[in-house]
């Protein structure tokens, strides 16, 4: 199981100094949705170039030319790309061919699919790396998480590995833990606590025990 660091509403520098406080403690950096749309894939860049030992997420929910984006993504750095699970099975597919070319992983968020059980088996038999349950800010503030969802696709999938995102804290961890995925996603659980460092140290140990 691993630990990976969403970042969401910082710049280059902030998600440069955020990563540093904790980096001994995570396994990967996600540079999100909102960071690209502001600062583009050069955040990407920044990140791996700083952070070479660490894996770097690029968070682009592709919906179309999946081919081509996870293409640009892996040139500037990225080791794993995201496509929304809503897309395209062409759009998918195209994204795990050029991933494998490039030596890259493809994440699927299955944020707002209906059928999470029927879109996870065929998804799962599309190759990608990972299958994602995601409470995404809009879903936290409706009073939602992803638990449930996440031991569903589970009881589905046989290929891909398993991750989960969405309002996860130090208090509520081990409750995800349980549900044993391979990646448990956190982001204002440890950018938006006083002592990052000891919060993503202690989310480390209970991760690395599971």
């Amino acid at each position: 199981m691993k630990l990976q660091l969403a970042l969401d509403l910082v710049n280059i520098p902030e998600a440069i100094k955020l990563v540093s406080e904790v980096e001994a403690y995570i396994d990967v950096v996600e540079i999100g949705t909102p960071v690209v749309i502001n600062e583009g894939l050069h955040a990407v860049k920044a990140i791996k170039d700083r952070f070479p030992a660490l894996q770097v997420l690029a968070d682009l929910k592709i919906m179309d030319a999946g081919g081509y984006e996870v293409m640009k993504a892996s040139e500037a750095g990225a080791d794993i790309i995201t496509v929304l699970g809503v897309s395209d099975d062409s759009t998918i597919s195209g994204a795990v061919e050029e991933a494998k070319k490039q030596g890259k992983q493809v994440m699927v968020d299955m944020i707002n699919v209906p059928n999470l059980e029927k879109r996870a088996r065929e998804i799962d038999a599309l190759g990608v790396d990972y299958i994602c349950v995601h409470a995404g800010y809009d879903h936290q503030a409706a009073g939602k998480n992803s638990f449930a969802e996440l031991k569903t696709i589970k009881s589905v999938v046989s290929k891909a590995k398993t991750a989960i995102a969405g309002g996860i804290k130090l208090d509520t961890i081990e409750e995800v833990i349980a549900a044993e995925p391979d990646l448990v996603i956190v982001g204002g659980g440890i950018t938006g606590v006083e002592d990052k460092p000891a919060v993503a140290a202690a989310m480390q140990r209970l991760v690395r025990g599971a």
